[in-house]
């Protein structure tokens, strides 16, 4: 089965250059100039990668990354002129999964498609976008893979070193993703006990996860803390 991939960009000798090189490598290229139009295609198409550029004269790539992730968990590169890294932390925030800064070598662009391809296809074999299971045994968004057959955790690559307890926190948070979880239900549903005020179990464990996964403590990527409510996986 050929290799869909959705090219978004309004600027046409990019996205010419982009098509030519990928056409190439064999995959099918789908070239679109702005973000309406990818809106619609995203529905009735399938895709097993996108590129998606941040400055579009209708919708920006940001909101595309942000509506892909409501429903697709295939690769998304973002491309972007700029350089500042408040850019590329708002689309890894999203769900985008690298980036690409303009100027690029078309040649780098293909190693990063490849790249993300095998990642994704190994990390969900059986997976396509048209077709997600609604109990899921696996989460892959941001650079965060979790496996809960093989109790496996990756982050950007690196296999993190989780106790079975730091493991279960972490997939329980990534069950209820863009939901906030109370200390109380979190402990429930890890520890199969009886939640007890003044607990401090979960902070102190919450704040481990957080060390194996060098999230920093005042502005963490994915565990975070929702002040006097719980914490959260966004």
């Amino acid at each position: 089965m050929s290799t869909s991939v959705l090219i978004v960009e309004d600027e046409t000798e990019i996205a010419s250059l982009i098509e030519v090189y990928l056409t190439n490598e064999g995959y099918v290229v789908h070239k679109l100039s702005n973000g309406k139009e990818a809106l619609d295609c995203i529905q009735s198409t399938t895709f097993d990668l996108a590129i998606l550029d941040i400055m579009l004269p209708d919708v920006d790539g940001f909101t595309l990354c942000q509506r892909i992730r409501e429903k697709y968990h295939y690769p998304i590169i973002m491309l972007t002129a700029k350089i500042e890294d408040i850019d590329k932390i708002t689309g890894l925030t999203l769900g985008a999964d690298d980036y690409i800064t303009k100027p690029f070598n078309p040649l780098e662009m293909v190693a990063r498609v490849k790249a993300q391809l095998r990642r994704y296809k190994r990390y969900n074999p059986t997976e396509t976008s048209e077709n997600i299971d609604v109990n899921p045994k696996t989460y892959d968004f941001a650079g965060l893979y979790i496996n809960k057959d093989n109790h496996k955790c990756i982050l950007y690559d690196k296999q993190l070193p989780l106790t079975p307890l730091e493991f279960s926190i972490l997939w329980y948070l990534c069950e209820n993703k863009g939901k906030v979880v109370s200390s109380e239900d979190l402990f429930e549903a890890v520890w199969g006990e009886k939640y007890i005020d003044n607990n401090n179990t979960v902070m102190a464990h919450i704040g481990r996860l957080r060390e194996k996964m060098n999230e920093k403590s005042r502005n963490p990527k994915f565990i975070k803390t929702v002040w006097g409510v719980g914490y959260t996986i966004e």
